[in-house]
């Protein structure tokens, strides 16, 4: 098992819709045959503050308007395994919230997401413990409390 060097920051955004779902994004991972939920978000670009990232990635992952992400945030321990590599990190979670789930339509993915990508979902939080696949993180339910979702 591999572990990873990675120390590129990276964030996340967790999206409410006004019936109080939250967007996540499944992906493949091809690697490991393994299925996974999480909320969009992704690296950090050089010279990128953590919002800007969140704001950015929200629209290149989603199509959703990246200045629905505002302060503060949350700041979460993850430990996962993607692609053979294992990541410990702690990442960001931003919130933005929407009055009805929008469209989501990815804008710029890599040929790697595009790939992996599964399609999305709106979950209440009482159905995040009731998906078949993987959620990242484990602990999202503790995520969205820290963010007063749910």
């Amino acid at each position: 098992m591999a572990e990873a060097a990675d120390d590129r920051p990276a964030v996340r955004v967790i999206c409410v819709d006004g019936a109080g779902r939250i967007l996540l994004l499944k992906w493949h991972d091809d690697v490991d045959d393994v299925m996974l939920w999480e909320p969009p978000g992704g690296g950090v670009e050089p010279g990128e503050t953590p919002l800007l990232a969140a704001r950015r990635e929200l629209y290149e992952e989603t199509g959703l308007p990246g200045d629905a992400v505002g302060e503060p945030c949350v700041m979460v321990h993850r430990r996962f395994r993607w692609l053979g590599i294992w990541y410990e990190k702690v990442e960001p979670f931003f919130l933005a919230r929407f009055d009805v789930a929008p469209p989501v339509r990815p804008t710029a993915f890599t040929a790697d997401e595009l790939d992996g990508y599964r399609g999305h979902g709106w979950f209440t939080p009482g159905r995040l413990a009731a998906l078949d696949d993987q959620l990242e993180p484990p602990d999202l339910l503790d995520v969205l409390a820290r963010l007063g979702v749910g």
